[in-house]
């Protein structure tokens, strides 16, 4: 998601890389979870979040885009994020108790929260967010040991291409100026990078030749 933002008005004013500590350690939540509630169309998935859901709920891609999730338009293209429901507003795998149902297999935008991501020429930073979690005394911890992901370099890697995928096609769209192109393009992500399952092993393998495919489609540099 494309933001303009000061760094200096929402975080302590650092980037840093998944080597370096950071105050974000809330102790397992202890019972909070305020970020899970009331966050609208925020949440938003990406092809590795929701191949992750599929194997961890046992849902098929077309269910869970049913139950769980819903779509709406990011940057131009259409995706999808999870959706909040009930009378607390909050997201559908919330117990009863306030914990996360999900939490091994939980979507990357939740791993990082309160973190976020400063995308610049071809990469990202990470860096943290002072005023988005209601916890305080936070303690340090290791960003690799937060986020919690195997093949942590891999996964920054493809994060990357999906990001800058994104962007690219954001700019063809908008260069082709047709509401109806912009369905096609966006119908053609969803089915290409969301519905269509992934290996079982070798995610990244598959999603490089998604990816190397889009682009020569939609003849992007």
């Amino acid at each position: 998601m494309l933001r303009n933002i000061d760094l200096n008005e929402i975080s302590d004013g650092n980037l840093y890389t998944s080597n370096d500590l950071v105050r974000a350690d809330c102790g397992g939540c202890r019972g909070c979870s305020d970020c899970c509630q009331g966050m609208g169309d925020s949440i938003i998935l990406d092809p590795y979040d929701m191949d992750q859901l599929y194997r961890g709920t046992g849902l098929k891609p077309e269910e869970l885009l049913l139950r769980a999730a819903d779509l709406s338009v990011v940057d131009g293209i259409i995706l999808p994020h999870l959706k909040m429901t009930g009378e607390r507003d909050c997201c559908p795998f919330l117990s009863g108790e306030g914990r996360c149902r999900i939490h091994a297999f939980r979507p990357g935008f939740c791993r990082l929260f309160p973190l976020g991501r400063l995308y610049e020429d071809g990469s990202f930073s990470y860096f943290l967010q002072t005023k988005e979690c209601k916890k305080t005394h936070r303690s340090k911890i290791r960003i690799k040991k937060w986020l919690d992901i195997p093949d942590l370099p891999r996964y920054e890697d493809y994060v990357c291409s999906w990001h800058y995928l994104l962007m690219d096609l954001q700019a063809h769209i908008e260069r082709a100026g047709d509401e109806s192109y912009q369905k096609q393009v966006s119908m053609y992500v969803l089915q290409n990078f969301y519905l269509t399952p992934y290996p079982e092993e070798g995610f990244y393998e598959a999603f490089q030749e998604r990816y190397e495919t889009c682009k020569k489609l939609f003849h992007l540099a």
